[in-house]
């Protein structure tokens, strides 16, 4: 067995952290900052959308929005019977966004994507959150973002968006995935957001 994979794994890993702490990345942090800050003291509630391993983020990040920051925040897919029923019956491309119309979102509203790519039109990768941010922008429904791809649905059309730092192809999935987890909990550690202290 070897470990030469791991060193330049994490040396990339480091060097992508690095470029994050760069000045766009930095003001786009401060920019999706204000926006749960400005959220949560007009009393708007936010959804939190990602399929996959950004799924995962969700929920967790969904969970300390509402222990730490006083956020009312909900996990569509933290619900498997809604959307895999709405996967049966409707098409998995749309199970976001008629969750959205179901919960009569508004403009006090945001939507929160945690996603690699963003979503894609063409080609057609993760349509689901396509139709969310096509239906959130109709609706005067804010979106904010933690994206791979500064080229994919969410980060061109999202009111406020953190594009992750450019890695090798190979590693973009589990880069991405990982800096949305380090950024999440960033945000919900700043004082402006942060309202309860973790037990550790």
């Amino acid at each position: 067995m070897t470990t030469s994979f791991f060193v330049p794994y994490l040396d990339e890993f480091t060097s992508a952290l690095q470029q994050l702490k760069g000045f766009a990345h930095h003001q786009s942090l401060e920019d999706v900052l204000a926006g749960l800050v400005t959220l949560r003291t007009q009393g708007g509630r936010l959804a939190v959308l990602g399929v996959g391993g950004s799924a995962s983020n969700a929920s967790h990040f969904t969970g300390d929005l509402r222990k730490l920051a006083k956020i009312e925040a909900y996990c569509p897919t933290d619900n498997v019977s809604e959307i895999t029923a709405r996967t049966n019956d409707e098409g998995f491309d749309t199970i976001f966004v008629e969750w959205l119309r179901t919960g009569k979102w508004s403009p006090l509203d945001a939507v929160f994507i945690l996603s690699v790519g963003g979503g894609s039109v063409n080609p057609i990768v993760s349509s689901n959150i396509v139709k969310a941010v096509d239906w959130c922008r109709d609706s005067h429904v804010k979106v904010y973002g933690i994206v791979g791809r500064a080229t994919g649905h969410t980060g061109l059309y999202a009111d406020s968006v953190i594009i992750l730092p450019a890695v090798e192809r190979d590693m973009l999935t589990p880069f991405a995935e990982a800096m949305q987890s380090v950024i999440c909990h960033a945000l919900v550690s700043h004082p402006a957001l942060k309202m309860s202290a973790t037990k550790w």
